[in-house]
C-alpha cells in the first residue's frame, strides 16, 4: 500500500517566479483530506529556482539536476521516488484553483478504470485553454503547427484534433490530454511503465495516454477540476528550439505508433515547409 494519497511532480527550468506562484496555489489547495509530497526538479536553472524553493518551501523534496535533462527525465526521476497512490504532473507555469486537488483524487478513487485525467486548463484571463484531443492522423500533422495551419486556421481536419464538437464543461473520455496537469494512477503507470525518454519534450504525454488506452485504462478530461495556465513560459526562452523540438517529437510519435514510412513522409513534408519559410524570409529581406 503506497502510504500518500498524492505525488506532485513539477519539473521547472528558469521560470522562479512562476514556479513560486505555482507551489503558492498548491500548499493552499490541499487540504486536510490529502496527504500529499511535492517533489520539484529543477533542470539546472541560473535564475535562483533552486535557493528560492529551499529557503521558501522547505517542505519540498528538491532534487536540483546538473544539466538540463529535458521535461521527460526529469518527471520520471521524480515518479520513481514517488510515493502516492496518484501521480500529479505539473507544470511551473501554472496555478490550481480552489479544491482542484482533492476533487480530481476523488474522481479516480470513484472511478477505479480511470488510468489518467486531466482539469480543465484556463488562460490567465480566465477564458478555457483547449487541452484534451484525439490522437492525431497524417492529415493532423501536415496542419498542426505547420504553415497550412496558418493558411487554414479553421479547418476541419484541427477542429476534430482539438475536441471542438463536444462541451468545454463535460466530463467526457478523451483519447489524451495535455501535460502540464495530468494525474495519472500510480497502479497503471506500473503498468505501463514511465514516460518514454526518447521524446525530450512534447508529446510524451499523448505516447503515455495511448498507452494507458492500450492496456485498457481510461483518459478522462474533468472540468470541475480547473487550473491556470500560462502557457510555455520556459520553452519559450529558446522560441527556435521549442519549434524544432515540438516537430521532432511529431515525427518520433509517428514512428512510433504508425511506421516508419508515415514518419519519413511526415519528415520531409516538415523540411519542405522549413525550406519554404526560409524562402520567404529571405524574399522579404532581398
Amino acid at each position: 500500500m503506497l502510504p500518500l494519497d498524492l505525488s506532485i511532480v513539477i519539473v521547472n527550468w528558469n521560470v522562479r517566479e512562476l514556479l513560486r506562484r505555482c507551489l503558492s496555489s498548491v500548499y493552499r489547495a490541499m487540504g486536510a483530506s490529502l496527504e500529499v509530497e511535492v517533489i520539484v526538479v529543477d533542470n539546472a536553472s541560473s535564475d535562483g529556482s533552486v535557493a528560492m524553493v529551499g529557503e521558501e518551501f522547505p517542505q519540498v523534496h528538491l532534487i536540483a539536476n546538473d544539466e538540463n535533462l529535458g521535461f521527460t527525465r526529469g518527471n520520471n526521476q521524480a515518479i520513481a521516488q514517488s510515493r502516492g497512490r496518484y501521480v500529479l504532473l505539473l507544470n511551473p507555469d501554472t496555478e490550481v484553483i480552489g479544491d482542484a486537488l482533492s476533487t480530481m483524487v476523488q474522481y479516480m478513487d470513484a472511478h477505479p478504470q480511470v488510468g489518467a485525467l486531466g482539469p480543465q486548463l484556463l488562460n490567465p484571463d480566465g477564458s478555457v485553454q483547449p487541452s484534451r484531443r484525439r490522437f492525431p492522423t497524417m492529415a493532423t500533422a501536415f496542419l498542426e503547427s505547420t504553415v497550412l495551419q496558418q493558411w487554414f486556421p479553421n479547418n476541419r481536419v484541427l477542429r476534430r484534433y482539438y475536441v471542438h464538437d463536444r462541451g468545454d464543461d463535460e466530463v467526457q473520455e478523451v483519447d489524451w490530454v495535455v501535460g502540464a496537469c495530468l494525474l495519472a494512477r500510480h497502479q497503471a503507470i506500473e503498468q505501463v511503465g514511465l514516460l518514454d525518454e526518447d521524446f525530450f519534450m512534447y508529446s510524451e504525454e499523448m505516447d503515455w495516454c495511448r498507452r494507458f488506452k492500450e492496456r485498457g485504462w481510461q483518459v478522462v478530461y474533468l472540468p470541475t477540476a480547473q487550473v491556470i495556465h500560462h502557457e510555455a513560459k520556459s520553452s519559450e526562452q529558446v522560441k527556435p528550439l521549442q519549434h524544432i523540438q515540438f516537430q521532432r517529437s511529431k515525427v518520433l510519435y509517428f514512428q512510433k505508433h504508425h511506421g516508419r514510412l508515415q514518419a519519413e513522409v511526415l519528415r520531409l513534408f516538415l523540411l519542405a515547409t522549413y525550406v519554404y519559410q526560409l524562402m520567404l524570409e529571405s524574399l522579404k529581406w532581398l
